[in-house]
């Protein structure tokens, strides 16, 4: 499926869109120093021509070209089954816009994700879906989890449906994108990285899959038929391509497009040697970003987790720059909630007094916290002004 991609001039500011195939036929007669107008057909810009410059990339440019062209029958694909989860899905579908991605960006959603944070989910996404949700309902396997919420997961497969792309990259909605990675499009049916916890498995967060229906209805099969093994999505699938650990190396992907965050402590090291070719983070765990608190003051998430913090400070930046501005109170639970914070700076919050920003309440909750404006409105003067005010008796008195 092409695209259009702009041709600029340099002696005006034109921009003329061209499909795909006139591109890669002006290139070739480009090459050939054929006459540019007969490639248009007609004259696309105004008197006088501009010279035309096509930044070429470090790569072969034809199949530079192609690549970004095929990208547009292949998505990154994630899942939302309420509202607080599709906080997660928007920073990461702002995550893989700001690392540059060529391919679509589609998301599968339950009737359960509010019509509020659906209308901003079809203003991120290429596709939203809506899909039945699937829950294994394995209160069992769940329960040795400790994760009696991950039987909704099982609805991730309904990602084997989206038959309009060639090929997906799945992301859980609790993944970032640090770096293009757009690579993983090459890569086989079923690839993912090793499950930190069991390396024989894979963890179904990241995973390159090839839309079929059959594989939809044989997991669907499967799932009625054995159940899974941990409750959740990721036994299943493990189930079924069970040959992954042994079949063919190129299906694992490295630990850089699915680093657990939780891996720091088991091999910090490793990370601070390998940490800086990080392409995809992995919030697993039950606590996810949304789960911490945000110092409005200063700009920073409150967490004391070493590493682990920079990723987090990284998805609260995307969080409140990219979302926090656009959500609004009808977004259900929490995001409706985080609809109400404010994103102005201290400097500009220092210009009002605290009680008019966060109200007594929310100000006497900030001091309980620690998050005390030292050079604002918490100053040493302002306390003394406030102490002496109380302190000194009215005229009335």
């Amino acid at each position: 499926m092409g695209g259009n991609l702009g041709v600029a001039g340099s002696s005006q500011t034109r921009t003329s869109l061209i499909s795909s195939h006139e591109l890669k036929t002006f290139k070739r007669k480009k090459r050939r120093g054929a006459d540019l107008f007969d490639v248009m057909g007609k004259p696309c810009w105004s008197t006088p021509l501009p010279e035309i410059q096509i930044t070429e990339p470090p790569w072969g440019e034809d199949e530079a070209y192609d690549d970004a062209f095929a990208g547009q029958d292949q998505a990154w694909v994630t899942l939302a089954t309420n509202d607080t989860y599709a906080l997660g899905a928007l920073v990461l579908g702002a995550s893989l816009r700001k690392a540059g991605t060529s391919r679509q960006l589609a998301i599968l959603i339950t009737s359960t994700v509010s019509p509020a944070m659906r209308k901003l989910l079809e203003s991120s996404f290429d596709l939203v879906q809506e899909v039945n949700p699937f829950d294994s309902e394995d209160a069992a396997h769940l329960a040795v989890l400790k994760r009696p919420e991950l039987g909704i997961t099982f609805t991730k497969i309904h990602c084997w449906t989206l038959t309009q792309y060639t090929k997906c990259v799945f992301l859980d909605a609790d993944t970032l994108i640090l770096s293009n990675c757009d690579e993983l499009f090459q890569r086989p049916e079923l690839s993912a990285v090793p499950d930190v916890g069991w390396p024989d498995c894979f963890n179904s967060g990241v995973f390159v899959f090839v839309p079929s229906l059959k594989t939809f209805e044989d997991l669907v099969s499967l799932a009625d038929r054995e159940g899974s093994y941990d409750g959740g999505d990721q036994g299943l699938l493990n189930s079924y391509f069970s040959d992954w650990a042994t079949k063919d190396i190129a299906r694992h992907l490295s630990f850089i497009y699915n680093m657990n965050s939780n891996a720091f402590y088991s091999y910090l090291p490793a990370f601070l040697k390998f940490g800086h070719n990080v392409k995809i983070v992995h919030f697993l765990g039950a606590r996810k970003p949304w789960h911490y608190s945000y110092n409005l003051l200063s700009n920073h998430v409150d967490c004391d987790c070493g590493h682990y913090q920079q990723h987090l400070q990284l998805w609260w930046d995307i969080f409140m720059s990219h979302v926090q501005p656009r959500l609004s109170t009808d977004c259900a639970g929490l995001a409706g909630e985080m609809s109400k914070l404010s994103i102005r700076s201290a400097e500009e919050l220092r210009s009002f007094p605290a009680d008019q920003i966060l109200g007594s309440e929310g100000r006497q909750f900030a001091w309980e916290r620690g998050q005390i404006d030292y050079m604002g409105a918490d100053a040493f003067a302002n306390i003394q002004k406030k102490l002496d005010a109380a302190m000194t008796p009215s005229q009335g008195e």
